[in-house]
């Protein structure tokens, strides 16, 4: 948010940008009553970088290979179901309360200080599930020390072939990704973002980076300025309402 404030009031020239994840340009201005800075009309959007799909994981001894098992069985014992996430309005917790909510289950949430804190919880079983990205559960599903439930997205994990989508689950409306997006001061010229945005495909669609980026269950993200802006506009609406309806607020 302090680098959100700083960029908003930055000269639009061309020169001060932003790389955010959703946080900064999604999340934080519906968790803060006054962030500083407005996501909507402050910045101009310039391109996105890539995404990275969040996951289910389970415990390996939680007898559960499903969504639908796990949604049996916390309906089955309310509040006896935990998950973990790493602190307050983060993706995976969001996500997770948009998994409550899709689901009406009474699910415990236990919050940690960070994401490997999160995944610890899990190997110790502390908590019974978590979400998080794909790269940082990868090696651990690998050496079968997670169990590996469904991938939020729409595509199947080229790391992960055998592992089903949400949709493919059944739960369409549970997708989160980790993005980073690239915006400007509002007021930035039409032709610098368009350059901008041109030079930022270009790397982008690099073969070395996709591969890269593929080995850690990442793709870039690509499109026109107004691509992005209608992306982060729907993203902005949509976990609106789910910070809305789960009551999240921390001031």
């Amino acid at each position: 948010m302090i680098g959100a404030k700083a960029v908003a009031a930055a000269v639009s020239d061309g020169y001060t940008l932003m790389v955010s994840a959703p946080g900064a340009l999604v999340v934080a201005p519906n968790l803060y009553k006054n962030p500083g800075y407005d996501p909507a009309n402050d910045f101009a959007p310039v391109a996105t970088l890539y995404s990275s799909p969040q996951m289910l994981v389970a415990r390996p001894t939680f007898e559960v290979n499903s969504i639908r098992d796990i949604v049996a069985y916390a309906k089955a014992n309310p509040n006896k179901l935990s998950w973990g996430s790493p602190s307050y309005g983060t993706g995976p917790h969001l996500l997770g309360e948009l998994f409550r909510l899709t689901t009406g289950t009474d699910i415990v949430n236990v919050r940690y200080k960070g994401e490997a804190e999160t995944v610890i919880g899990v190997l110790t079983g502390d908590v019974q599930m978590a979400f998080e990205t794909v790269p940082l559960l990868l090696g651990h599903i690998q050496a079968s020390k997670l169990k590996a439930i469904a991938v939020a997205d729409t595509a199947r994990s080229h790391q992960l072939p055998a592992v089903p989508t949400t949709v493919e689950s059944g739960f369409p409306e549970l997708q989160a990704t980790l993005w980073l997006g690239v915006v400007a001061p509002a007021g930035t010229s039409l032709a610098i973002i368009s350059k901008l945005n041109a030079t930022i495909n270009g790397i982008m669609q690099s073969k070395d980076l996709e591969a890269s980026l593929d080995k850690v269950g990442a793709r870039p993200k690509l499109g026109s300025p107004q691509d992005v802006a209608a992306f982060m506009a729907a993203e902005r609406k949509r976990w609106a309402e789910v910070i809305q309806r789960a009551g999240i607020r921390i001031d």
